[in-house]
């Protein structure tokens, strides 16, 4: 066995690590050095040699503060003479490596949550019983909490949308890797079993090495609701019970003399197979195909569940009563299917519990391939679950599988035989155009909003005639309305989410989703049964959004569409398309702005506002933690709900682990309860908070769209500085980069552009013209003022904590390595002409954010993050250079070299992994 060098240690010696990380310090080094060993076993000790060089060469670049030209230098001969495999396997080094890493960091935070729960009264810090405890102390009475719970209600939205996209393969062999690590969290394995584990992680490590990170096709959509179904069957479906288990035992704790019935607070979405905004490959056919896959995965959950239930559930009628409803259903069940009552082993006889679960298991099986003996909706199976709990409780039976049948109930009653909602979306310029087809109207879309609303109440109402459909866009859109009312009875009134229209900008394009369906025959008791949800996207659209919606409300016929959806209306905001459009702090204000507003809107015209946050990974897309933004939301905003969207890495991060996935679920919630139950007191500063915020976004946004949006120059240095080139043809996802074919900052997708300037080490999208606002706020009403904000309004606090992460994330000095790529354009000197105005404008930032939270060096206040960031940075900082070096010869190629393009995909995955929170 080749033993890797003792220099592994080194990172980890010049990171201080605090007490309560001796065990991470520990898991670091041991997946480290296995690493090390694999990279020896399968590409040879000189392989092993340079990669300890080049990760030398990074830690002593960091740690000394020296230009980023020694790192370079001591790459070059790496580099010049690095044919493609070996620059490949160089980047599948490196990313292997804080792949590692990042592994370790996710078991710590299980073994932290492990040591909150053996010490004191195990109420670690933001979870649910720590948050309900606090709760009951500030004076909040059960009948507060009774009222909120039948509302209380929060919703993750997996979408599809790719920053990051592991195969299915590698999940499976990273949670062999977690499981090993878990073993001996507490290092109380025997040297034996530890020896076993070390195995075991060695195994799935080498196995993931000779497997290609990516498949050689583009994903379709099946491929990424493979993707996000791993997830929801294989974690969430798992987590779910024990969740509400978690929270029904922080409520008997803390009100132990109250009745609390707990609902299903928890509910999942996907947006896989049924966003058809931007996307050609999602139609009517993707909606029924998906919602196929998620029924077929959910099932096959339950007849796993059942097959263990039947080992568990072998009570004698010779030993305990059964009920007699249970023995009829039974008798029930043997003539409805005949040949799987044959099959029942007749020394079970006796046993009516265990012959009930396997007659159960096989009408599953009818319903999973459409026979005769299907159960025909989910209630039906959810009512046999019932039976045997109610059967068991009963008759002694609580201690004798009552537990795990009340797990099923609870997982049957929250997925149903859908899974996960399927939400529906599409752009408002498409049913414009369908409805100019159906309407013979050439001019629909240039006339007025208010004229279209009028027309269109005579669709929805019958009173007007259309062409017979010939066009493609009109048939395709109807199609996806009768797609709906075909299986909706099928899956149950929960299959579909809300039908959200991107680029909303008035009330028609609501009442254009309406008079659709109605036209394809989308209706149920003379109603359209659906959630129509516009999604303010842009600055100015979400400025207006107020407005919008007050007419939407004031529209009668909208109005009694609302009645029937119990006066409740989703909204959903965009982060993502804001930040490109203005910058982060613009669209910061702009999204806080618009829920002041159309919250004080639901209280004057009794309609429940339900906000639906569009956040990506990145901090300019909205991410962050969710507990934080909850709190930072405007009081009365929440309400007891909460609908977000997760995708990209972040659903890895999140929901990878089923530990951290129940975490992350708890904290979460317990945000909502806090927002929801004693929201922070009214603040006499805000009013003035909210002038200077304003001010804040008025000039950021100004400093950020003069670059961005109006530098004639801008896009040529955006495509020559960035990998964008190579992001447009990564195979990660079904969608294209792009609204339509033109070129330019605009039509690009947000994620794209967030990702490309994550890649080139800058984040920009996150903190320019962030400087120059802050300074000239610092200026007019000085640092104290500033320092103020940052400390009590937790909206302005948790923007500049995420400006920091951003800018403690970025490298200046890569950066510029990226920017010299535009220093031989057709344009001239992009390099020379724009790097210094970025570059000063990153220092600007971060002395700005320095002085507003009084701190001598970024993220002084979070040594964690600190700390996994330094881990990771020897990895990223070669991969970095290498992609430069790759793009250069890719692009002096014409871009034509397809094995080149191939490596660069590679570093485009490795500093996506290491960075983490990209897209």
């Amino acid at each position: 066995m080749t033993n890797a060098p003792e220099s592994f240690d080194e990172p980890l010696r010049t990171i201080e690590f605090g007490a309560t990380d001796a065990l991470l310090r520990e898991d670091v080094k041991t997946l480290g050095t296995l690493v090390g060993e694999i990279l020896a076993e399968q590409r040879g000790p000189a392989f092993l040699d340079e990669v300890e060089r080049l990760r030398r060469a990074a830690i002593g670049r960091r740690e000394n503060d020296a230009p980023v030209a020694e790192l370079a230098d001591a790459m070059a001969t790496s580099i010049a003479s690095t044919d493609l495999q070996h620059a490949s396997d160089l980047v599948r080094a490196f990313s292997t490596y804080f792949q590692a890493v990042n592994l370790a960091e996710r078991v710590h935070r299980i073994r932290r949550r492990r040591e909150h729960e053996r010490a004191g009264d195990g109420a670690q810090p933001g979870g649910l019983r720590d948050v309900v405890g606090n709760l009951a102390r500030q004076g909040v009475g059960a009948d507060e909490v009774a009222a909120l719970l039948p509302r209380l209600r929060i919703e993750p939205v997996f979408t599809a949308h790719p920053t990051e996209a592991v195969r299915r393969v590698l999940l499976n062999k990273e949670r062999q890797i977690v499981a090993a690590l878990v073993a001996d969290i507490d290092r109380g394995r025997t040297p034996a079993e530890r020896r076993a584990d070390r195995e075991r992680i060695r195994l799935a490590l080498t196995a993931s090495w000779q497997t290609a990170e990516a498949p050689t096709a583009k994903p379709s959509v099946a491929d990424e609701f493979e993707h996000v179904g791993f997830y929801l069957s294989e974690v969430l479906y798992r987590v779910l019970p024990v969740f509400h288990e978690a929270f029904d035992e922080a409520l008997r704790e803390h009100y132990p003399d109250a009745s609390l019935a707990l609902p299903d607070v928890l509910g999942f979405g996907s947006w896989v197979g049924g966003d058809m905004d931007g996307n050609p490959n999602v139609g009517a056919a993707t909606i029924a195909a998906t919602l196929a896959g998620q029924r077929a995965l959910v099932l096959d959950a339950y007849r796993r569940d059942l097959d263990a239930l039947g080992e568990l559930l072998s009570q004698s009628q010779a030993r305990v009563e059964v009920d007699p409803a249970v023995l009829a259903r039974v008798d029930e069940y043997r003539g409805l299917l005949p040949r799987a009552a044959e099959r029942l082993h007749p020394r079970h006889a006796d046993m009516p519990y265990r012959n009930l679960v396997n007659l159960m298991v096989e009408r599953l099986w009818a319903t999973r391939h459409d026979e005769p003996a299907a159960y025909p909706d989910a209630a039906a199976f959810e009512a046999d679950i019932a039976l045997i709990a109610d059967s068991l409780r009963a008759n002694r039976g609580e201690h004798a599988g009552g537990f795990a049948v009340r797990r099923l109930q609870r997982r049957a009653r929250s997925f149903g035989f859908h899974l996960a909602s399927l939400d529906l979306r599409q752009d408002s310029a498409v049913h414009d155009a369908a409805l100019a087809a159906l309407l013979d109207d050439p001019q629909w879309e240039s006339r007025d909003a208010a004229d279209r609303a009028a027309r269109l109440h005579g669709l929805i109402e019958g009173r007007a005639n259309v062409a017979s459909p010939g066009d493609e866009t009109a048939l395709s859109t109807l199609d996806v309305f009768r797609t709906v009312a075909e299986l909706r009875p099928r899956y149950g009134d929960r299959v579909f989410g809300p039908y959200i229209i991107s680029m909303s900008r008035s009330a028609a394009d609501a009442l254009a989703v309406l008079a659709l369906a109605r036209l394809a025959g989308c209706i149920e008791d003379g109603e359209v049964p659906l959630d129509v949800a516009p999604l303010f996207e842009t600055v100015d659209d979400l400025d207006a959004a107020n407005d919008t919606l007050r007419e939407l409300f004031a529209d009668p016929v909208y109005r009694r569409h609302l009645a029937t959806r119990g006066n409740r209306q989703v909204v959903m905001l965009g982060y993502s398309d804001s930040a490109k459009d203005g910058g982060i702090v613009a669209s910061r204000w702009a999204l806080q702005r618009t829920q002041i507003a159309l919250t004080a809107l639901a209280r004057d015209s009794g309609v429940r506002i339900a906000f639906f946050h569009g956040r990506g990974g990145s901090a300019s897309r909205g991410g962050g933690k969710t507990a934080r933004a909850v709190i930072a939301a405007p009081r009365g905003s929440v309400d007891g709900y909460l609908r977000l969207t997760e995708q990209g890495e972040v659903i890895h991060r999140k929901y990878g682990i089923r530990a951290l996935a129940l975490r992350d679920l708890e904290q979460t919630t317990a945000a909502v309860l806090r927002a929801t139950l004693r929201p922070r007191p009214p603040e006499p500063r805000e009013a003035h908070w909210r002038e200077v915020a304003a001010q804040l976004a008025l000039d950021a946004r100004a400093h950020y769209r003069a670059l961005v949006h109006e530098h004639p120059d801008f896009a040529a240095y955006f495509r020559a500085a960035t990998p964008i080139d190579v992001i447009e043809r990564l195979r990660i996802g079904s969608r294209p980069s792009k609204r339509g074919s033109k070129g330019g900052v605009e039509s690009l997708r947000a994620i794209p552009w967030v990702f490309s300037w994550a890649q080139n080490r800058s984040g920009l999208t996150a903190w320019y013209g962030v400087g120059t606002a802050l300074q000239r706020a610092i200026d007019t009403h000085g640092r104290d003022a500033l320092a103020e904000m940052a400390r009590d309004w937790p909206f302005f606090g948790t923007l500049v904590d995420d400006v920091e992460m951003v800018l403690a994330k970025s490298d200046p000095g890569i950066f510029e390595r990226y920017s010299q790529l535009a220093a031989q354009l057709p344009e001239g000197d992009l390099h020379a002409r724009l790097h210094p105005g970025i570059e000063a404008e990153f220092e600007r930032t971060r002395d700005a954010v320095l002085a507003v939270k009084d701190e001598t060096g970024l993220l002084a206040h979070d040594p964690r993050l600190s700390q996994s960031i330094r881990l990771r940075n020897p990895y990223i900082d070669p991969i970095s250079l290498l992609q430069v070096d790759l793009l250069a010869r890719w692009r002096a190629g014409n871009r034509e070299d397809d094995a080149l393009l191939q490596v660069l995909m590679a570093t485009v995955n490795g500093i996506a992994a290491g960075i983490q929170n990209t897209g």
